[in-house]
């Protein structure tokens, strides 16, 4: 047994997650330094010079890697600036495709992580619900006044998990003991087509919203059309086409010892009014 974590530094802080586990934090009465590009604690990947004094007095990081093609290197060299400062705790947001696609060489930032010597946990999301309504690069089509959703995923089907869940299990791993070298893979409780996930938030905003199935063709057009390159986007979603995720999983359970919460939670209490 180890003492109880109390400093914790939340990389990409004002992000999706970083939010949101920041609010978890809160809730089990812990004041999380919060880091950004642009906050008041400065933390960029692409500045080394912002990330020791981050790391400063912290016990347990929530890592956000940048996404970018040096990531696995970056992470791995904070991680060696972290252990020098005395962090303890290194809980990394991975996702469920990177292990499914581990032959894409994905793995990297876990790699590193687990190669740092200090107590780590790995996070592997699914699809998040949120990306419905906070994803604006592929998802905001939905609320741009078209109404539609527009991706090469066909019928597949993902269990969509929700980010609430995913916080309080980085809240736990950051911040409890029985969470050092797992790896959580992370999921709702059941598996939703796209179209289903549309309809569900057509019925419950009142908007006519559609889910339209295009293939890989037409989207690389309209990527193109749109002045985009594929970032990876395509691969995801023929993951999701092929039905290689497609079954929900027990993360949620293993981590917190109860059911995850289901797309219809995250339905019923967003407010659709504002988008």
């Amino acid at each position: 047994m180890t003492d109880r974590i109390s400093q914790v530094l939340v990389l990409g802080g004002t992000g999706k997650t970083g939010r949101r586990v920041a609010d978890a934090l809160r809730r089990g009465g812990l004041a999380p330094v919060v880091a950004s590009r642009r906050g008041p604690v400065r933390f960029d990947w692409a500045d080394r010079q912002t990330w020791e004094p981050a790391v400063s007095g912290i016990e347990a990081v929530y890592v956000v890697d940048s996404s970018g093609p040096e990531a696995s290197a970056e992470v791995e060299a904070f991680a060696a600036v972290a252990a020098g400062a005395g962090v303890r705790r290194l809980v990394l947001l991975s996702a469920r495709v990177f292990g499914e696609m581990a032959g894409e060489g994905l793995l990297g930032t876990e790699d590193a992580v687990k190669a740092s010597g200090l107590e780590w946990t790995i996070l592997r999301p699914t699809w998040f619900a949120q990306n419905f309504t906070e994803e604006r690069t592929y998802f905001g089509t939905l609320w741009d006044g078209s109404g539609e959703l527009r991706l090469p995923t066909g019928g597949g089907r993902e269990a969509f998990v929700d980010l609430e869940d995913l916080a309080d299990v980085a809240a736990a791993a950051l911040t409890q003991d029985g969470h050092a070298g797992r790896t959580y893979v992370l999921s709702g409780p059941r598996s939703l087509t796209f179209g289903e996930a549309v309809g569900q938030i057509a019925e419950a905003s009142g908007r006519p919203l559609h889910y339209i199935p295009v293939t890989e063709d037409e989207f690389r057009a309209e990527l193109a059309a749109a002045g985009r390159a594929d970032d990876g986007i395509l691969a995801l979603c023929r993951h999701i086409c092929e039905g290689t995720g497609a079954e929900p999983v027990d993360g949620v359970r293993e981590a917190l010892g109860r059911a995850p919460r289901d797309f219809s939670d995250y339905v019923n209490r967003t407010d659709f009014s504002s988008l």
